[in-house]
């Protein structure tokens, strides 16, 4: 039995949704099995693959009948909406979402459940790391962006892919998808509705490493004036930043969730 597993039913739901990752998925799928010192229940969520992705992933874990795995298809296309369908799956304490090409190290789980276990904290936020996280380059990015977690402690830092919640808090704020919000970047105005439910916290252990390929995502986004401008903005009025001024803009961009299928790899 790998260390990933405890007694008891599962602490953390993952929920990993994908769309043609068969040369990816490999990654996030070890990450989970070697996970250390919390027991989690995998949700895999396929967004229409025609790549075979879900075979790939049913012969990794063939050898790990320890590992509890779930399997969905969701026809909608739109990574939120896979999220939606894994969440609705969730009976745990505590789900994390992960991306299809994203490593995570044998504690994440852990730290993210030491952060969320007996305190205000609704969700956390891991640090994304683009090189060794142990290298002075690595230890920088990480101090630096738990820095900016703490001084701008009402936004969002990270996307899904290093997004951690408690599940009740997430149902409060109404899950992963909203109707609200058709558009691209819908991972920060997620982090908007939570921190209605309470605040976020990080750590300088919690990280975990994208793929370099991330870089190659013009399409989906935002320009440096609305970035500043989301900084800028209160909590108080970020209402009307997200779903007044953003939306406004982005549907004349037409950067729509559909964009996100869309790969400059």
């Amino acid at each position: 039995m790998v260390a990933s597993i405890a007694e008891g039913p599962p602490r953390w739901s993952v929920v990993i949704p994908y769309f043609n990752e068969a040369a990816f998925i490999a990654t996030p799928i070890g990450s989970a099995i070697a996970q250390q010192g919390t027991s989690l229940r995998l949700i895999l969520v396929d967004n229409r693959s025609d790549d075979g992705s879900e075979a790939c992933a049913r012969q990794l874990l063939a050898g790990h009948p320890e590992l509890e795995v779930v399997y969905l298809r969701e026809e909608t296309p739109g990574q939120n909406h896979a999220l939606a369908r894994g969440f609705a799956a969730v009976e745990t304490p505590f789900v994390a979402f992960w991306d299809a090409d994203t490593a995570y190290p044998p504690h994440y789980l852990a730290s993210a459940e030491r952060l969320l276990t007996g305190g205000p904290f609704v969700g956390a936020q891991a640090i994304d790391v683009y090189c060794d996280p142990l290298s002075p380059a690595g230890w920088l990015r990480r101090w630096r962006m738990r820095l900016t977690q703490r001084v701008l402690s009402r936004q969002g830092h990270t996307g899904s892919f290093g997004q951690c919640f408690r599940s009740d808090a997430l149902r409060l704020a109404g899950g992963p998808l909203s109707l609200a919000w058709p558009f691209v970047l819908y991972d920060h105005e997620l982090i908007h509705r939570m921190l209605k439910q309470g605040p976020l916290t990080g750590a300088t252990d919690l990280w975990c490493q994208p793929s370099p390929r991330r870089s190659a995502n013009a399409h989906v986004r935002w320009t440096l004036f609305e970035r500043v401008l989301y900084h800028a903005t209160p909590f108080a009025l970020k209402d009307w930043f997200f779903y007044r001024f953003l939306a406004g803009r982005f549907e004349r961009r037409r950067m729509v969730q559909a964009n996100l299928r869309k790969r400059d790899w």
